[in-house]
């Protein structure tokens, strides 16, 4: 049980990492705590230039990392490895 917790906690704080005031609009993290499902958006000021997108998003699958979304410069693999997720726990959807 407290592996489970503590692999949430980590994808929890490691995809809340990602949420910075955006430079064009405002940044929002979510989590779904009983889907396990964390991300954050990136929506851009009005009027919209561009779209809003999904910057990372992660879920977690029984024991493992599914990331969903990562179209950032630093990529969610290598934060998760960092903070002590073994490679083989981490899936690229």
């Amino acid at each position: 049980m407290d592996r489970v917790v503590n692999l949430k906690t980590i994808v929890h704080d490691a995809v809340k990492g990602y949420h910075l005031p955006g430079l064009d609009g405002e940044s929002y993290f979510m989590a779904d705590n009983e889907q396990q499902m964390y991300a954050v958006l990136d929506v851009p000021h009005v009027p919209r230039k561009e779209a809003s997108t999904v910057a990372v998003m992660a879920r977690i699958v029984g024991n493992m990392v599914v990331i969903v979304e990562d179209i950032t410069d630093r990529p969610l693999y290598q934060e998760l490895l960092r903070a002590g997720i073994p490679r083989e726990k981490i899936v690229l959807e």
